[in-house]
């Protein structure tokens, strides 16, 4: 099977911002992220230390990460609906690229759902 581009974003939140941040991601920017056809693998607060959050997406190869975050990202949707509600509580970020199996990818999806609140 072809393997598929992971694309992991890690972000530190400004202190006290966890709860509201995760609020816009699932209720907001998600649902938005997959109605523009994004495969959102994974999100969710980070177990590895307080005010950090990770986004997972999968795609076919680099461009089709490049040709479906910059119609995203360029949308007046995103520009003027959950935009400022997540990029106001962001601190930093990290994005990592990486190959995975479909197999890997659909075992993330399984162990890594949200948080429900």
């Amino acid at each position: 099977m072809k393997q598929m581009l992971l694309e992991i974003r890690t972000y530190r939140l400004k202190p006290g911002t966890l709860d509201a941040f995760h609020q816009a991601m699932h209720e907001r920017a998600v649902p938005m992220l997959r109605g523009k056809g994004m495969d959102v693998v994974a999100y969710g607060r980070s177990d590895h230390e307080e005010e950090t959050y990770h986004l997972v997406r999968a795609y076919a190869d680099r461009a089709a990460l490049e040709a479906g975050q910059a119609a995203f990202y360029g949308s007046p949707e995103w520009r003027e609906g959950p935009r400022g509600a997540l990029v106001d509580r962001i601190e930093t970020y990290l994005n990592t690229l990486l190959w995975a199996s479909p197999e890997a990818v659909d075992s993330m999806r399984a162990l890594n759902g949200p948080a429900s609140s």
